[in-house]
């Protein structure tokens, strides 16, 4: 073990931040767990470790530049430049940009000590738990939110008792372990503050990324031991295991949470962007974003500003930005829908991609580049007269870079994208800017929208016409979907239970049932009209044979006039998806 440090300089900042990335690269799993919403889903850990990836990356250029010939080392102030400027720019999702607050909160008192003693350390983390605060429009407690300002008040509290102790010798370490005394007992009781992580049992994610903080600057100024990454265990075995000793991130199974990437809110889309705008005008622009949403968080300064809500609204919540400034990057995440598929992505032998080459014939004055996600999914849009592809869906959302790489090697000088998925259509807005080409993009919401609309594609109209009446078609496609509940929640339809099946519609979970035939039909009961005479299942992974018969003798009984068409697309974690016309 080394000696403890006394202080903290700019050299230890920066090896406890790389120990934090680590940290949080090796937990992030576990965290992810840490999520009450019952479909696949959880990226709590993952947003705040990229945020983390962001500050290294910036700390590793400081460090190329002061070896320089002649180049000064990096003092205090430089570090935590970096590191509130990594912050800023690498936030994402609700955890990573308090993440980025709180980190700007401690540099902000740490930049102006060098070295940083335990009175330092103690405002800084005082500063951290502040500035959080006054970025969430409406704190809740339970959340990372209670865990900063404990860490805070016991960092204080063992600054109080080492005055006049010569035993205490000032260190820094004693500090640290009040703070994270404090922040692992606030930690433990968070669940007595929000219900929802009563029920599920367990405690809040953001709260427990930031612990890792605490336990990667223990590490550096005291030697002290990482926690080591948990040995995940199943969605069921989740409860309050391990946290009976304050808390410690490392002793969790796995679970639900309430915390800062999926509050309990009916709100559907997360809206994320960077805004240009004077500072004085970030007053106006929170009473308006108060308005819409909710899961408020607006962090920056000197004119940069990055911003997160959840709300219905996407356009009032853009409009609101550009009423004050510019904004820039913006993100748009659906949160019913948002799954894991890279396993897919990656596990899935001859799954289309980039490389893909364009089939021999004459060239189209217009092609289609689709975003798919399963093999039967790829050959459906190939039947339809798409032949370039980028890999992704839900939640494994291409870049800008990957779509415009495939627009750009298409031959035809037109081109329509197909994002189906309302994660992407953003990231596509981009690429058309961006191309050389003429491109157009079609904003459609899933992959059955995406069929819907090459019933309307003209490979010889241009794209512009094409784009129009694709939507068209599109808009007119009832899309449904059904997967399986991976953790207990409350739904619009009341209590839903590990392993329960949830049909969902465009607007939110519709159903719940015991089996998957049952979700099926009962999503079916709820969305086919009389008006309709196509239901199309596109059966994925988890699907059987049995099941679609019973849902097609259902069909026959229920509705007789609808024909009913089945085509394997092997898309995973959704057995069926379903498109109604």
């Amino acid at each position: 073990m080394s000696e403890p440090a006394h202080a903290i300089g700019p050299g230890e900042l920066v090896e406890a931040m790389r120990s934090y990335r680590d940290l949080l690269a090796s937990h992030r799993d576990a965290i992810n767990r840490l999520n009450v919403y019952p479909v696949p889903d959880g990226d709590t850990g993952t947003n705040m470790f990229l945020t983390l990836e962001s500050v290294v990356s910036e700390l590793d250029q400081l460090e190329v530049g002061s070896q320089e010939p002649g180049a000064p080392a990096p003092t205090m102030p430089d570090v935590c430049r970096a590191i509130a400027h990594g912050s800023l720019m690498g936030a994402r999702g609700n955890s990573g940009v308090i993440l980025c607050q709180l980190l700007r909160g401690l540099t902000g008192v740490l930049s102006d000590a060098s070295p940083a003693g335990p009175e330092e350390l103690s405002a800084a983390l005082a500063a951290a738990s502040e500035a959080a605060h006054e970025a969430v429009l409406r704190p809740v407690e339970g959340t990372i939110l209670t865990v900063a300002r404990a860490a805070a008040e016991g960092a204080a509290e063992s600054v109080s008792a080492m005055h006049g102790s010569e035993e205490e010798s000032r260190c820094v370490a004693c500090v640290l372990d009040g703070a994270r005394d404090a922040a692992a007992g606030a930690l433990a009781r968070t669940p007595e503050m929000l219900p929802v992580l009563a029920r599920a049992g367990v405690v809040d994610a953001g709260g427990t990324g930031y612990l890792l903080m605490l336990d990667a600057l223990l590490h550096v100024v005291a030697g002290r031991e990482l926690p080591a990454a948990p040995e995940l265990a199943g969605a069921s075995d989740a409860g309050m295991a391990g946290v009976t000793d304050g808390g410690s991130p490392g002793a969790l199974e796995g679970g639900a949470q309430g915390g800062a990437d999926r509050p309990v809110s009916e709100l559907r889309y997360e809206v994320m962007y960077f805004l240009e705008a004077p500072d004085e005008t970030m007053p106006a622009f929170k009473e308006v974003w108060a308005g819409i949403g909710d899961s408020i968080v607006v962090v920056g300064g000197d004119g940069l500003w990055n911003c997160h809500i959840h709300t219905d609204d996407v356009g009032a919540a853009i409009e609101a930005a550009i009423d004050v400034g510019r904004p820039r990057d913006i993100r748009v995440t659906d949160l019913a829908d948002q799954v894991e598929e890279e396993r897919w992505v990656t596990e899935q032998s001859g799954s289309p991609g980039p490389a893909e080459p364009e089939e021999a014939g004459p060239v189209h004055r217009t092609s289609v580049v689709a975003v798919a996600n399963g093999d039967g999914i790829a050959r459906i849009f190939r039947s339809l007269g798409v032949h370039h592809f980028v890999a992704g869906g839900q939640s494994m959302n291409p870049s800008t870079a990957e779509i415009l790489e495939v627009v750009e090697a298409v031959s035809s000088p037109e081109v329509v994208i197909l994002p189906n998925n309302g994660n992407i259509v953003p990231v596509a807005m981009q690429v058309a800017e961006l191309s050389t080409k003429v491109v157009r993009v079609v904003p459609t919401g899933g992959i059955v929208e995406g069929f819907a609309a090459l019933l309307e594609y003209d490979p010889e109209a241009g794209a512009e016409g094409n784009a129009g009446a694709m939507a068209g078609s599109a808009r007119r496609v009832v899309a449904g979907e059904v997967t399986r509940a991976v953790r207990d929640a409350e739904g619009p339809t009341g209590p839903i239970r590990e392993g329960d099946w949830l049909g969902v519609s465009r607007e939110g979970v519709e159903v719940v049932e015991g089996t998957l035939h049952e979700a099926v039909t009962a999503l079916l009961d709820h969305l086919v009209g009389p008006e309709h005479e196509l239901v199309t299942l596109i059966e994925g992974e988890g699907a059987s044979a049995g099941d679609t018969r019973r849902v097609a003798a259902w069909l026959a009984d229920e509705h007789p006039g609808v024909h009913l068409e089945v085509h394997h697309g092997g898309q995973p974690l959704y057995p069926y998806l379903i498109s109604i016309e």
